[in-house]
């Protein structure tokens, strides 16, 4: 990828490079914008990173295919309507309880089921699929970077975005690059030129457009409170403002309302995860407790969450955790197990098998876990433990390597890997 490439470049190299790229038209807003960063590899990145990212943020909501398809299907509704119908976009529902949503460049954009929840008709939902939309084709994220890159002279210095993720400090690479352009807030700029095309191509689209100003007043009427949801969320990637109330309805008055709201629909295509709302209540519940070490508590909590909805993936990789902090490692393995069956593809829950495995001198599933977990999303501490068991395998050369990729984190995971490495090269 380029971004790898940019890192190995002098400052000089980096000042020619730029100056090399030139200026570019906004697809959407018509106007100059310096472009760092061809087309070609924003697309690549986007689709790249589409999937590890959905990962840092809680995984796809799996439970409920159709609901997927809805909102993928709404989203192309917007999408064909757009200034850049030719994107290849992308829409997908995460299994988070934080509200809120994000796109990458390509036109690679998630929704958190914690803010579908929050909706009340199909016109409020295309007001925020239509406003990632134009995030992702006037190319904000991409913007938002090329202005870091330009003071660091160079992608390091981004530093990274991962929401709460209990893995975030040691998520490496592109993933947590993909992460850093997902969550880092919208300026002011960017946020009301969204809300502007977004509501165009509501219009366009055939749907009221008066929603969006709906939204702007809900989202303002939360900012006051004391939401920890929406302010961990939604109102930190995309702050809402009184402005962009006005604005809105500026344009709407301009424009015209009515048009499709859509209730019943989407009342009905949120049925199913309306009904397990308390499982997830019930789960968010229990990772608060444990967070106050009340682990007892928190077992209740997820064994309630359970109950309710026994398919859900989260549900046992969690309670194989309190397992696991209890130091009741064969349990914990059999949720770990159940976890991985349910939701193969997520990373958290093949690392937290393959640690539990390796804290029960189980080298091989260890290994073959944590090899999985880094295929998707690679992090320090399943590279350092790699390291461990090569060396307990007599595998010198690959510990050298796994230790060697450990130390470029940072943190007491990178500080044990040095450690590590350098008494394994001075043997």
């Amino acid at each position: 990828m380029m971004f790898r490439r940019l890192r190995t470049l002098t400052p000089v190299l980096l000042i020619m490079a730029f100056l090399l790229a030139g200026c570019s038209v906004n697809p959407v807003t018509g106007k100059k914008e310096l472009s760092l960063i061809p087309e070609s590899q924003a697309l690549a990145m986007g689709a790249e990173q589409y999937k590890p990212t959905q990962q840092t943020q809680g995984g796809q909501f799996y439970l409920d295919p159709e609901l997927t398809l809805y909102i993928q299907e709404v989203g192309m509704k917007l999408a064909r309507v757009s200034d850049r119908p030719d994107l290849p976009y992308e829409f997908v529902v995460l299994n988070s309880s934080v509200p809120n949503a994000w796109a990458l460049p390509g036109g690679k954009i998630a929704i958190n089921r914690g803010l579908l929840t929050e909706f009340e008709d199909e016109a409020q939902l295309a007001s925020v699929l239509g406003h990632e939309i134009v995030h992702a084709a006037a190319g904000h994220s991409l913007q938002r970077m090329q202005q870091s890159t330009l003071i660091s002279l160079g992608v390091a210095g981004l530093g990274y975005a991962v929401s709460d993720n209990e893995w975030a400090s040691l998520i490496m690479g592109g993933a947590a690059m993909g992460a850093q352009l997902a969550l880092a807030q919208y300026s002011q700029g960017d946020e009301l030129e969204s809300d502007s095309y977004g509501t165009r191509y509501m219009k366009a689209a055939g749907y009221d457009p008066q929603a969006a100003v709906e939204l702007q007043q809900l989202f303002v009427r939360l900012s006051e409170g004391n939401n920890p949801g929406f302010l961990n969320g939604m109102f930190a990637t995309h702050p809402p403002s009184q402005k962009r109330v006005e604005e809105n309805q500026k344009l709407v008055n301009k424009i015209g309302a009515g048009g499709y709201r859509g209730r019943e629909t989407y009342q009905k295509k949120l049925a199913f995860l309306r009904s397990r709302e308390p499982a997830y209540d019930a789960s968010d519940s229990a990772r608060k407790l444990a967070g106050n070490d009340e682990l007892d508590k928190a077992m209740i909590k997820i064994n309630e969450a359970i109950r309710i909805e026994p398919e859900e993936a989260a549900f046992y990789s969690f309670r194989g955790q309190i397992y696991k902090a209890q130091n009741q490692l064969q349990q914990a393995a059999a949720d770990f197990d159940k976890a991985t069956s349910l939701y193969p593809e997520m990373f958290s829950y093949q690392l937290n098998s393959g640690l539990n495995a390796l804290a029960l001198n189980n080298l091989a599933k260890a290994r073959d876990n944590l090899n999985r977990a880094n295929e998707t999303v690679p992090t320090s501490i399943a590279f350092l433990r790699l390291g461990d068991i090569a060396v307990r395998q007599n595998r010198q050369d690959d510990a050298i390597a796994y230790y060697s990729t450990a130390a470029k984190a940072g943190g007491d995971v990178a500080a044990e890997a040095k450690q590590k490495l350098a008494e394994l090269t001075a043997n």
